[in-house]
């Protein structure tokens, strides 16, 4: 497999080219009067058949059609991709790990993607099934065939290490913002009760928690590789919440519902809880205002509570 100057070249597929009546992903070179001349992004570029041109017609395609297309394209070019890195950084030829690692798994899990996933939690039950025949000279002189691995120790490694780091699902972070407030006596006790309700509603793979940001407003949130999951325990967590605090004539308002939010989002809710964190420090000592007497909030441990972030 090694090679001092390897192909790096290669299709995504098997076959040289696209079916019949298959939408596929291309990238436009020219525009003429009667035609357009494209390329083939899932089949190396390529433009010419044998003696021609792939003939190539433009048709309305359904929705459907268009979303299977970019679905499959979008997981052959990540499949390429690690295949490409592998066979650079290990000297190997592209099209010959395709024969032997690539295709073979496009055939018997119908994409590579679908094994590359699997190769993330269990890589031996995938790759080591992969076989290659190569051509011995025996004993007695005579040319023999022999079936063996069809990766190295080595290149096995490097292909693990590499599908582990480009698939290795990421956990979501879901978020939903509520208000929360409760004017009866103790009504600080009742609303950690809420709290705890809200939390409960998590379990182990969805663990939920709720912070305070600045009386009334709070935010559930958890952490899961399984977004619709993570909406529907908020969700279950937010009932509960605001069941309890109903028990004891207090209201619960949604202000943004679970959803997923993004790395940025998180931080600028840190920026603003530090904020007021350091404004709760700069007023210390006005703790017996009638104000927060009357709106029966408390004093919640708001810097316990941002260390816990």
């Amino acid at each position: 497999m090694a090679s001092s100057f390897p192909n790096l070249e290669c299709r995504m597929y098997e076959a040289r080219f696209p079916d019949v009546d298959m939408a596929v992903m291309i990238q436009v070179k020219s525009i003429g009067e009667m035609c357009a001349y494209v390329s083939l992004l899932e089949y190396n570029n390529i433009e010419d058949a044998e003696k021609g041109y792939v003939n190539l017609s433009k048709r309305r395609v359904s929705e459907e059609d268009i979303q299977i297309c970019e679905d499959r394209y979008n997981k052959s070019k990540l499949v390429h991709s690690i295949m490409r890195h592998v066979a650079e950084t290990m000297q190997l030829d592209l099209e010959d790990l395709y024969i032997h690692v690539g295709w073979p798994l496009y055939r018997k899990y119908g994409h590579a993607f679908e094994a590359f996933k699997l190769v993330v939690s269990d890589p031996d039950s995938i790759l080591n099934s992969l076989t290659r025949e190569v051509k011995e000279t025996g004993p007695d002189g005579e040319e023999v065939t022999k079936v063996v691995p069809a990766l190295t120790d080595e290149v096995k490694d490097a292909l693990v290490k590499n599908i582990r780091r480009r698939m290795t699902p990421q956990p979501l972070k879901i978020r939903a913002d509520i208000e929360m407030k409760c004017f009866q006596f103790d009504g600080v006790l009742h609303i950690k009760d809420a709290m705890r309700k809200a939390e409960a509603a998590g379990n182990q793979d969805c663990p939920v928690k709720i912070k305070l940001v600045a009386p009334p407003s709070y935010v559930l949130i958890t952490q899961t590789l399984d977004k619709e999951q993570g909406i529907s325990v908020l969700t279950k967590a937010i009932a509960a919440c605001t069941e309890e605090i109903e028990l004891h004539k207090g209201k619960l308002t949604v202000k943004e519902a679970p959803r997923a939010v993004s790395e940025r989002e998180d931080i600028l809710l840190a920026e603003r809880m530090a904020k007021l964190s350091q404004a709760n420090e700069e007023v210390e000592g006005d703790d017996d205002s009638e104000e927060e007497e009357d709106t029966g909030m408390g004093d919640i441990d708001l810097e316990k509570q941002q260390q816990e972030i």
